[in-house]
């Protein structure tokens, strides 16, 4: 959520920071904001709405310097407004402030900063912030920061400048994201590495607590105690062309027929020569898996919905109870934690705040952590004993698609792995899981030649005022990330229904037309499935079947059906879940919503 870009060189600071903007439109915003430090002084414009809204102005009235910080805002304290988007600035406007995050107590020091005499203009945490180092200023930008820190209580990153400093911009990372940009003879912040890429691929990941301070040619990252960090340049090996559209409409259907390619490179990457799983520096040995007594699965939203077809496959392959929970939640029940439990940590952009919560928690109780993420350096990742990255580059749609499709593979494989070691089952088993999953690639494009026949679905449902989701075992956990991904950019009330649940309840919201998707992949399960069907036709629903070929098509009672490639039970939820995009997808454009930023939703969720 929100968006900073930081530049301090020899260039337009003003293009420079648009460009990057653009590039974490992705996070979610409602207003965006720019502060350039030329001429002796501090010159910006912020307001409320897209981008362009800001661009357009500053086309006739261009902010002229080389030194400045630009921010897209996504609202907590305070409603979208030009008031209260940032920048902020002091009253002499001296000082500029870009904030990502919350400031957790901020009353107070709002409080204690007006009996000083401050005045505040916004009902924002963030002008509590530079009011703070306006109070604290001794003419070191740097040593003002520190000093203010030490005050400041909450998860948030920071990005500042100083007309009294006009070379210098000062950086904090708190729990929020921030990565460092080197380039020649100039230096950049940002929230994430697609807002730098146009510029350089050199960067530095902050660790939390890290204050940095920039100037064209140089850059010092130090801790929480002052004392200079050394660190390692990484370079990132992907560029800007990766996060453009390529020819397609929205990023979210670049992304959905990305997952072909994905899929294959998070599994074939990781093949030895003899066809076995290796799991980059991930060392589990039988003894590891022997003392483990509990798995937990955390994640939120998309992730979550991977974690619980990860629970079926790590029991079913690996023997190992496995308890998946919402991050938001798990801290708060005081979840029985010790050194004998590994939490596996989903996180697309490795940000999300409660899994970092959820991650810390658990490493303070013992626990081993393990995570799949897509995002290289990520907080995530840094903060966890193993990593899996899922490799399937850069997702820039706010909907979730080929991040999900490449946790589910992860999922698999860290099952598989385990289920090997532990020998809990067999070798030729083992193999024929690994040939299986190297066919999903092709199976899935398959699924996209259906594409017209998922468009003619979607014109059904478009209009409607609630629309729902039903399956069984592994169907189900397809059906509530179906449901999640039509309601967040249909903005269509959807549902997942359990479906041997519907007598229990949910069946009594069942009228005349309303739509019912019907997920029916597992073999076992499929003439309960189209028992459900027909209890929901009997009401008058309107049915619509995701089907796998080669169940009894007579069977099928539905209104329309959509087939997905014949596969195995397990692995089902790779194929099924694709026509539950398209859908969603084809069902936005209809209605005309903005596919890859819905309203009031985020990419990378970094406050609780």
């Amino acid at each position: 959520m929100c968006g900073i870009v930081g530049y301090v060189g020899n260039k337009n600071a003003q293009e420079i920071i648009l460009q990057g903007l653009e590039k974490l439109e992705y996070r979610g915003y409602d207003s965006s904001g720019i502060a350039v430090n030329g001429k002796g002084h501090i010159e910006y414009k912020k307001l409320k709405g897209r981008l362009s809204v800001l661009e357009n102005y500053l086309k006739e009235r261009p902010l002229v310097g080389n030194v400045g910080i630009g921010h897209t805002r996504w609202a907590t304290h305070g409603a979208p407004s030009d008031v209260n988007s940032h920048p902020h600035l002091n009253e002499q406007e001296t000082i500029a402030v870009v904030h990502n995050g919350i400031i957790e107590n901020y009353s107070v020091l709002k409080e204690e900063l007006i009996k000083k005499g401050y005045k505040f203009k916004s009902q924002t945490d963030t002008e509590v912030v530079v009011h703070l180092l306006d109070s604290l200023y001794d003419g070191d930008l740097l040593s003002t920061v520190f000093k203010a820190t030490e005050r400041l209580r909450g998860a948030y990153a920071l990005g500042v400048i100083s007309s009294n400093n006009p070379d210098e911009l000062v950086a904090v990372r708190k729990e929020s994201p921030l990565v460092v940009g080197v380039g020649n003879g100039e230096s950049f912040i940002a929230s994430d590495i697609p807002a730098l890429l146009k510029y350089t691929k050199d960067v530095y990941f902050l660790e939390n607590g890290e204050i940095v301070h920039l100037t064209k040619d140089n850059v010092k990252i130090y801790d929480k105690d002052k004392n200079q960090v050394r660190r390692e340049i990484f370079t990132v090996d992907w560029d800007i062309e990766a996060a453009s559209k390529g020819g397609y409409d929205h990023f979210m259907l670049k992304e959905i027929y990305e997952q072909p390619r994905a899929i294959k490179e998070t599994l074939l990457r990781r093949l030895d020569d003899n066809g076995r799983i290796v799991l980059d520096d991930i060392n589990l040995t039988k003894e590891d898996l022997d003392k483990i007594s509990k798995i937990y699965i955390v994640a939120c939203g998309t992730a979550y919905h991977a974690g619980l077809v990860g629970r079926y496959a790590i029991e079913r392959f690996a023997k190992i109870p496995v308890e998946p929970d919402v991050a938001s939640e798990f801290r708060y029940r005081e979840p029985f934690i010790d050194e004998n439990t590994l939490l596996i940590a989903v996180s697309q952009s490795g940000e999300t705040a409660d899994t970092l919560a959820a991650i810390r928690e658990a490493k303070s109780k013992g626990a081993r952590i393990l995570s799949i993420t897509n995002v290289v350096g990520s907080s995530v990742a840094r903060e966890s004993d193993d990593v899996f990255y899922t490799w399937a580059g850069p997702e820039i749609a706010v909907a979730s698609t080929k991040a999900y499709t490449t946790q589910l593979v992860a999922l698999y494989m860290v099952a598989l792995h385990m289920a090997n070691i532990k020998k809990s089952i067999s070798e030729d088993y083992y193999f024929e899981i690994i040939e299986k999953m190297k066919a999903l690639p092709d199976k899935v494009e398959e699924i996209f030649k259906k594409s017209d026949e998922i468009k003619k679905i979607a014109e059904i449902i478009k209009d409607k005022n609630s629309v729902f989701y039903i399956g069984r075992g592994l169907d189900y956990q397809t059906s509530m990330e179906g449901a999640l991904k039509l309601k967040e950019i249909s903005y269509i009330h959807t549902e997942a229904f359990a479906a041997g649940e519907l007598k229990h309840g949910t069946i009594a919201l069942i009228e005349k037309e309303t739509p019912v998707i019907a997920v029916a992949s597992q073999d076992y399960l499929y003439e309960k499935m189209v028992s459900n069907i027909q209890e929901v036709k009997a009401r008058g629903a309107y049915a619509i079947a995701i089907v796998k070929e080669g169940l009894d098509e007579s069977l099928n009672h539905a209104d329309e059906t959509i087939y997905i490639p014949e596969v195995d039970n397990i692995l089902a939820p790779v194929l099924t879940v694709v026509p539950t995009q398209l859908l969603a997808y084809y069902t936005s454009v209809i209605k005309g919503n903005d596919v890859d930023k819905p309203r009031n939703l985020a990419k990378s969720v970094t406050v609780e």
